[in-house]
């Protein structure tokens, strides 16, 4: 059934209202079977979105699994989601938010590209927008400064209402500290954390458990924070075969589901 853009758009401000968590579902293109992401719509509303870095709803068991699914242009152009049908999947498919360029600020995309870009193929949808997705990093010419930069170049004339973050850090107190330094700096904006989870912990699964629990009670505290996606929606096995750079960075204990398809400890976290 097709939705129009304004009427998605009120369905998911609901929905939102209800509860911020949302699932980062990987590997579109392959299937994430037999994952069933219908698992964490119980009903209770705490998960209430969905977005697979593509412009096409993930081919899971359940589709979205009853969840709002967020369109995701993570790249100028793509093979698997071309920039020329962005604005045709937006209107066939209905999500009332686009997310746009995962991480440019280390993959050789310059701000004042991105914003060329920006202005071009996202200003015209009429549906809530976010900034590149960028990651935390310090350095010169990434993360925040990069952003600054790419906000700069559209002198104004890049239209958007979040401000989309990655963060892999060490601890609870560094992901907060961050969080924190992004509102001080964006005040008047929502924030969207679409990726984050511990850095490749010593403790594995137990330290994941541990720095959610904090972080999903910090972040449902705070009315600047709109929405917010652990990585990842998978399975460690599922992970290991699909994204071995991911396991070398963040290990396999922050997956939502055990190989059997069953919410994991960390999943469980997500009701």
């Amino acid at each position: 059934m097709r939705f129009s853009a304004f009427v998605a758009l009120a369905l998911f401000t609901a929905v939102a209202q209800a509860g911020k968590r949302g699932l980062t579902w990987t590997f579109s293109r392959t299937d994430n079977s037999p994952l069933d992401p219908g698992v964490f719509n119980n009903g209770d509303g705490q998960v209430v979105a969905i977005y697979d870095y593509e412009t096409f709803a993930p081919p899971s068991k359940n589709g979205a699994g009853g969840l709002a699914f967020i369109g995701m242009q993570r790249c100028l152009d793509c093979d698997s989601s071309p920039i020329s049908q962005l604005a045709t999947r937006q209107q066939q498919q209905g999500w009332a938010t686009v997310f746009t360029l995962n991480e440019p600020d280390v993959n050789g995309i310059t701000p004042q590209q991105a914003a060329t870009w920006y202005q071009q193929n996202i200003n015209p949808l009429a549906i809530k927008k976010a900034l590149p997705a960028i990651t935390s990093s310090a350095n010169a010419n990434q993360g925040l400064d990069w952003l600054h930069q790419m906000i700069s170049a559209c002198a104004g004339n890049c239209f958007f209402d979040y401000i989309n973050l990655h963060h892999y850090g060490p601890d609870f107190a560094t992901f907060q500290s961050y969080v924190e330094q992004v509102h001080a700096q964006f005040p008047d904006k929502q924030i969207v954390i679409t990726e984050f989870a511990l850095q490749n912990p010593p403790g594995g699964q137990n330290d994941q458990v541990n720095f959610y629990k904090q972080a999903f009670a910090y972040l449902d505290a705070q009315p600047f924070v709109n929405l917010y996606f652990p990585f990842v929606a998978t399975s460690p096995s599922l992970l290991q075969a699909n994204d071995a750079a991911a396991v070398s960075f963040v290990g396999t204990g922050s997956c939502l589901y055990n190989n059997d398809g069953s919410p994991s400890a960390v999943g469980n976290l997500m009701y």
